[in-house]
């Protein structure tokens, strides 16, 4: 199971599994009481920290998430697909246009309402989990520069989206406290640095950065600065190897409970029965700007990037594979999902509504890279077969 857990797929099925089934029970006639559910308060004796069922999920195991993704992003800026100029050139220009058109598809159809504005940062993720399952299910025969450029891709909208939830969504801030929280995520960083002799002094360092982790996300949380980016910084700080480390152990967990706890009680929202008319811009800019804006905007500005490579090398990435990874990067979800509840967090009709818009745009953006990654990898299996052949 371990195996499973570990691998491309599965993950992302559980992760389409949960959002379908926390969308189904939000419909039922029971829904309303698993709402309510999810909002019951769970406060820590003793502390300021009271946050409800759904924020714990979205504030504190979310938090586990982006920090496997913050070590894997260490790797890939120092020694991985990005640790060069060159190597990261067409990607991040990309990425930029994956960001930059959703944006404006965005704010040309919400932009004019104020009430709807804000949600801007939403279409502008990718979800890697899924990236890397639909790369798994359908893309069989893809060439490894084609791969590498559509992993490159999707850490470089996680980037953006960890930046976009860091300075757009922190409210209140408390620089005491979040002095107090970066100190101890440099002390985190020197623990992950000691070199223990004997098992008794290595679960002794372990268990010290452990509660150091935990203090450093809730005094993150109470500085009023998203509890997330404390797995960033955490994730980031740490050294390389026990990272890898860490991120090994916890990745079943985050596949199987963390990523569909959140796609569940994301996904817990009931659908209006309203005529179209009346639902919300931000429903709309979402479903078009997702799956059209990132297929747009990475095709072209992919393309520019090709313009600007040195001379004398080959593209990447052709563009027809330009066209299938803008397909793959309108899979918004996870990500998408959390900048939707951030976003929209004190108008919850709006959220609801910009919720589903997530949801199917992430839902056409899956057919249609399925589609288009499928065809692509058809066309290199090919290439390869007739290289091969006497």
């Amino acid at each position: 199971m371990t195996h499973l857990l570990r691998s491309e797929r599965f993950p992302a099925i559980l992760l389409l599994g949960a959002a379908a089934l926390g969308l189904l029970v939000a419909n039922l006639p029971f829904g309303t009481a698993v709402i309510d559910v999810s909002h019951v308060h769970l406060a820590i004796p003793g502390t300021p920290i009271d946050l409800s069922l759904a924020h714990w999920i979205s504030d504190g195991l979310l938090a586990i998430f982006f920090f496997g993704v913050a070590v894997e992003l260490q790797y890939e800026l120092t020694t991985g697909e990005l640790s060069t100029v060159r190597r990261a050139l067409q990607p991040a220009i990309a990425a930029a246009g994956g960001v930059i058109v959703p944006i404006l598809v965005y704010l040309a159809i919400a932009g004019h309402d104020p009430a709807t504005r804000d949600g801007w940062p939403i279409p502008t993720a990718t979800d890697i989990a899924f990236a890397l399952g639909v790369l798994a299910v359908f893309g069989r025969g893809l060439p490894s520069p084609v791969r590498i450029f559509l992993l490159a891709l999707a850490i470089i909208d996680d980037i953006v989206g960890i930046v976009f939830i860091a300075v757009l969504f922190a409210h209140d801030m408390n620089l005491g406290l979040l002095a107090i929280g970066v100190i101890l995520v440099v002390v985190f960083a020197v623990l992950s640095r000691i070199d223990a002799d004997g098992r008794g002094a290595r679960i002794a360092v372990v268990a010290l950065m452990i509660v150091t982790a935990i203090l450093a996300w809730a005094f993150v949380l109470l500085s009023g600065v998203h509890a997330t980016i404390a797995g960033v910084l955490l994730g980031l700080a740490m050294q390389q190897s026990p990272g890898m480390r860490a991120r090994h152990v916890l990745e079943p967990w985050i596949n199987a409970v963390i990523l569909p706890l959140f796609a569940f009680a994301a996904a817990l929202v009931v659908i209006p029965q309203v005529s179209p008319s009346q639902l919300s811009p931000a429903l709309w800019a979402i479903l078009i700007a997702l799956p059209v804006g990132k297929i747009v905007g990475i095709s072209v500005f992919g393309w520019l990037g090709m313009r600007l490579r040195p001379r004398g090398t080959a593209p990447t990435v052709a563009f027809p594979d330009l066209v299938a990874a803008g397909a793959l990067g309108g899979i918004g979800f996870t990500v998408s999902l959390l900048l939707t509840n951030l976003a929209f967090a004190e108008d919850p009709v709006i959220r609801d509504q910009a919720i589903l818009g997530v949801l199917g745009g992430s839902m056409i953006a899956l057919v249609l890279c399925a589609v288009l990654v499928s065809l692509r990898a058809r066309h290199h299996r090919r290439l390869a077969s007739s290289v091969t052949a006497p």
